[in-house]
């Protein structure tokens, strides 16, 4: 399995901690370059936001990128999932489509991954390769696609061609030697982590999958690219993640950006993002993960 230990500077660690609270306080604006039209496909009733940053009008045969949202599964900010969308959009190469998925505690597990899962498949309808879809997700959205391409595995969908999840939780029991070993590292904390459990899952047990997908059946899966910061609480929920997918021979990557907190890649959403080298390297690792994935049979 690749692990990719990508290394920064102190400056540069510190540039983007310092960034990361303004961005959620005062979520940045589009830039001249996106397209919000209306003419993509219908995403099966859930609702979302659209954006193009491609050179040209996309077509179905060019796929799309499906962006899930973190937020501890039960917030939502739109304005800043809209400029992620389009950086991903221009990372990518597609249209993407940020999904806004029902909220816990409304509307608990399994509710999110049923909305996605409904967006995949209503596109797919409407002639999207399966094989030029991305699932792309951080945080809470970075659990929800891995346990959406759980769940289309089961059913036997015709899978995505590859999924990038960033600083998910894959284990919702929350035993990982990494929560308490970097404690006061991360800009969340432990106690953050039980009542966002208990919240989401509403009573489902933490130990089965697909809500915690490590206990999934991890053979015969997309690829799968997994980021997280090396200072994560959840970094090694990352990391057993992907020994085990790579042991039921499942090709995962994972790369760990040193010194570097939950949900450190929103770095990318900060005004002159071209600037912060955490943004531009996470952008270009990205592209250039999807840029191999037809060696591999997929893309």
């Amino acid at each position: 399995m690749p692990v990719n230990h990508v290394p920064f500077t102190p400056a540069e660690v510190a540039a983007v901690r310092a960034q990361l609270p303004t961005v959620f306080r005062d979520p940045p604006v589009l830039t001249g370059k996106a397209d919000r039209s209306e003419v993509l496909p219908s995403t099966g009733g859930v609702p979302g936001q659209w954006i193009t940053a491609t050179d040209r009008v996309p077509t179905p045969e060019d796929g799309v990128t499906i962006y899930v949202h973190g937020g501890g599964f039960s917030i939502s900010n739109p304005p800043l999932e809209l400029v992620m969308a389009q950086r991903l959009s221009e990372a990518t190469g597609r249209p993407a489509f940020a999904v806004d998925y029902r909220l816990a505690p409304a509307h608990p597990f399994p509710a999110a991954i049923d909305d996605v899962v409904a967006v995949y498949r209503s596109l797919c309808d409407q002639g999207v390769p399966a094989e030029r879809i991305l699932l792309v997700g951080e945080s809470a959205g970075g659990t929800l696609v891995l346990s959406i391409l759980l769940v289309l595995a089961a059913a036997g969908d015709a899978l995505p061609g590859g999924v990038i999840s960033v600083s998910p939780v894959t284990d919702f029991v929350g035993d990982s030697p990494s929560i308490k070993a970097n404690e006061g590292r991360d800009v969340i904390n432990p106690a953050m982590l039980g009542p966002i459990a208990t919240q989401y899952l509403a009573g489902a047990r933490p130990d089965v999958a697909p809500q915690s997908p490590i206990y999934g059946e991890l053979g015969g899966l997309s690829p799968i690219l997994l980021a997280v910061g090396a200072d994560e609480l959840l970094l090694d929920d990352s990391r057993r993640f992907a020994a085990a997918a790579e042991a039921a021979g499942t090709p995962v990557t994972l790369d760990i950006y040193q010194g570097l907190p939950h949900v450190f890649h929103a770095a990318v959403l900060v005004p002159a993002a071209d600037q912060l080298t955490v943004a531009t390297t996470y952008l270009r690792r990205v592209a250039d993960w999807i840029s191999a994935l037809p060696a591999r049979g997929r893309i």
